[in-house]
């Protein structure tokens, strides 16, 4: 068994795509589009299997929940790189294109190298080695 796709809601999936397959070298597959549903959805693909799929709607509301802080659900998407210095220089990248750094490169006490990043609309990505 294994885990399909995690799908993030967008109010710009052309930004978050672009975001996805410039950062983290994910492919797009076509764009979906339900002109009923006013519905739009991408699957960002990457070289490991697993993929995300970024949609929009424009009757889905904002979420109003601090970023920053934590809640119940899903709080993160963690992304492996290869490396430490993958990481560093990835964190940097995405800092210095404008992203805020949640946590900057670290060990954690689990053993794992990681910092944590927000996308373009505010989901936490860990970026590890």
């Amino acid at each position: 068994m294994k885990i399909e796709h995690v799908a993030i809601w967008s109010k710009d999936i052309e930004r978050l795509k672009r975001f996805y397959v410039d950062y983290f070298d994910g492919s797009a597959g076509d764009k979906y589009t339900n002109l009923s549903k006013n519905f739009e959805s991408y699957f960002i693909n990457f070289q490991s299997g697993a993929r995300l799929e970024i949609m929009q709607m424009p009757s889905i509301p904002f979420n109003l929940n601090n970023t920053i802080d934590q809640y119940i659900g899903l709080i993160h998407i963690a992304i492996s790189v290869g490396s430490i210095e993958k990481v560093n220089k990835l964190t940097d990248t995405l800092r210095n294109a404008g992203c805020k750094v949640v946590s900057e490169p670290r060990r954690t006490g689990d053993g794992y190298y990681e910092s944590c990043i927000l996308d373009p609309d505010g989901n936490r990505i860990e970026i590890t080695e």
